[in-house]
């Protein structure tokens, strides 16, 4: 009831000071979330609600299908007002002049009331092309019953990659000594959410200082030395060909590896597959032993949303994306690990959902408290090849060097000359 209240107070709020619309508009709306469309719907009705003669028309498709589609709207100039906008592409979507740049509307959007990184990955050019709604990163998952089992204290934010190393021996559990254990101690892939956290908090980069080349630093080789090492050398984490058939997010919901590291977004899959089997929580992923205070970032990002270059409606869409961004929010609106950009809806005991795993979610609120980096570059789903497991770029160069077919040097060559052959487009 208290819930319905604050809202109905929102909504009123929002009808007193609603600027008057022309009649019988609608509002073009495209998302890559159908789930989160969903829960957004009742947002949207209010929005509807407090703006007489203003039809929201949405529509969601799945990331796969989605970027073709927006692709060919783009291609044919008619674009929906307002869509999501994913900091992998916003770059290359501002290049192509698609999106409205919204720094004549900016005062209207408190954007104080936001995480300032998240806003910043928006603001290209001197221009301000998104507002974002969401924010994550990855974390260190870690099976809390297979820890107490072992005799070993639950990860913090000191732990060192020495600490995580011993864990992971620990947790490899081969009952029959068959060579083949029946638990490993991590799980690793060569996707970005997998690897790249740990790049970067070892102060290491991909990208030369205007993210214009591939040039990858020592501390960045480091990192992926370690990464690769727990696989074919420390044999604490699987070949990823080992785990064909089973889906990369459920090696570590289902018992087959005590640890992993992944995106924040992924606690949503871990309730729904772990259920009740056993206890588990969230750490940071350990600091590099290379990283300095000036260099160590931590890897985050956030969804966004933006307006179409050509939308005729841009203020009421901006408008529209305040209204789904702001405090007017509600916290159970942003699913398991997503993080409500806005920080007074991050703040509030709803959002943490202490009744439910993992008990511990201000781990993630304070990653987004540190420097943060999202890695980004024109055209980063390309050479970094985004998406699935044994893609191209540098997800499939790894994959190659951890499933033992390629050394590391091979794998770096390769997806630099590939990268910059890319990034030259």
């Amino acid at each position: 009831m208290i819930r319905n209240a604050t809202f109905a107070v929102a909504l009123a709020t929002t009808a007193m000071t609603s600027p008057a619309w022309a009649a019988d508009v609608t509002l073009r709306y495209m998302s890559f979330d159908p789930v989160q469309l969903e829960q957004e719907k009742p947002a949207i009705a209010a929005f509807e609600a407090a703006n007489p003669g203003v039809k929201v028309q949405a529509q969601a498709l799945p990331q796969k299908d989605y970027w073709p589609n927006l692709s060919a709207l783009a291609a044919s100039g008619s674009l929906p007002d307002v869509m999501m906008m994913s900091s992998g592409y916003i770059q290359q979507w501002v290049e192509a002049g698609n999106l409205a740049d919204l720094t004549s509307f900016a005062t209207s959007l408190n954007l104080a009331g936001y995480t300032e990184s998240a806003v910043d990955v928006a603001r290209i050019k001197g221009g301000l092309f998104a507002v974002p709604q969401s924010w994550q990163g990855p974390v260190l998952y870690y099976n809390q019953d297979a820890f107490d089992a072992a005799g070993l204290s639950y990860p913090t934010g000191n732990w060192t990659w020495k600490d995580f190393l011993e864990a992971a021996h620990k947790l490899t559990v081969d009952k029959n000594g068959d060579g083949n254990p029946d638990r490993w101690g991590y799980s690793v892939f060569g996707r970005y959410a997998q690897t790249d956290g740990w790049v970067y908090r070892n102060g290491g980069r991909y990208l030369n200082a205007d993210a214009t080349a591939l040039q990858p630093n020592p501390q960045a080789i480091s990192a992926l030395s370690f990464l690769t090492d727990l696989v074919v050398k420390e044999k604490v984490a699987p070949p990823p060909k080992d785990m064909e058939g089973v889906r990369f997010q459920d090696v570590f919901p289902l018992g087959m590896a005590a640890m992993w590291v992944d995106g924040s977004w992924n606690i949503s899959n871990n309730r729904t597959v772990i259920g009740n089997k056993f206890r588990w929580g969230i750490a940071e992923i350990p600091l590099g032993p290379d990283a300095t205070p000036e260099t160590a970032r931590a890897y985050a990002w956030p969804d966004m949303l933006a307006v179409g270059a050509t939308s005729k409606n841009q203020k009421l869409a901006t408008a529209f994306i305040k209204h789904m961004t702001d405090g007017s929010r509600s916290a159970k609106d942003f699913r398991g690990g997503k993080v409500p950009a806005f920080k007074e809806i991050a703040e509030r005991e709803e959002w943490l959902e202490r009744d439910q795993q993992p008990g511990n979610k201000e781990v993630i609120l304070k990653i987004g408290q540190q420097q943060l980096y999202t890695g980004f570059s024109k055209n980063w789903d390309a050479w970094r090849g985004y998406g699935a497991s044994g893609s191209g770029g540098v997800n499939g160069e790894l994959d190659e060097v951890f499933n033992g077919r390629k050394s590391l040097n091979e794998a770096v060559k390769s997806f630099v000359d590939y990268g910059n052959s890319v990034l030259k487009r």
